[in-house]
C-alpha cells in the first residue's frame, strides 16, 4: 500500500517504514502529524476521488530535524559599485511514516 501526499508545496509518494526529508512542519521532535493523502493505491486499486480519501489519513512521527545544503548567491549593479553575497539553508524536518489507513475499517466496523 501507498499513499501521495502534499506537504511543503509539493507531493511525496509514501509507504509505511519509510523515512523521508520534508520542510519544516513546526512540530517537537517525537511528535506524530496526520497528512490527507491525494492519492492511495491499496492491492493494485487507486483511489483519488476526494470523498473516497476523505476519511484516509497518514499518520507520521518527527523523527529528527535537518538542514539543507548551503545555497550561495551574488548580486551585483554596474557603475553604483552595489555588491551583495547571500547565503541559505532550509530546515528540512524528517518523517517516519507510522500507518497508512483508508478509512473503509472504521465505517464497516
Amino acid at each position: 500500500m501507498y499513499a501521495v501526499v502534499r506537504t511543503g508545496g509539493k507531493q511525496i509518494l509514501v509507504r509505511e517504514g519509510e523515512l523521508h526529508e520534508v520542510e519544516k512542519l513546526g512540530a517537537d521532535v517525537g511528535a506524530e502529524v496526520q497528512f490527507t493523502p491525494i492519492l492511495l493505491s491499496d492491492d493494485g486499486s487507486v483511489t483519488a476521488s476526494p470523498g473516497a480519501l476523505a476519511a484516509a489519513v497518514v499518520t507520521a512521527r518527527l523523527v529528527g530535524r535537518q538542514r539543507g545544503p548551503k545555497i550561495h548567491g551574488f548580486t551585483y549593479k554596474p557603475k553604483t559599485r552595489g555588491r551583495r553575497r547571500w547565503g541559505h539553508r532550509q530546515d528540512h524536518d524528517v518523517i517516519e511514516i507510522v500507518s497508512i489507513e483508508t478509512g473503509t475499517a472504521a465505517k464497516a466496523g
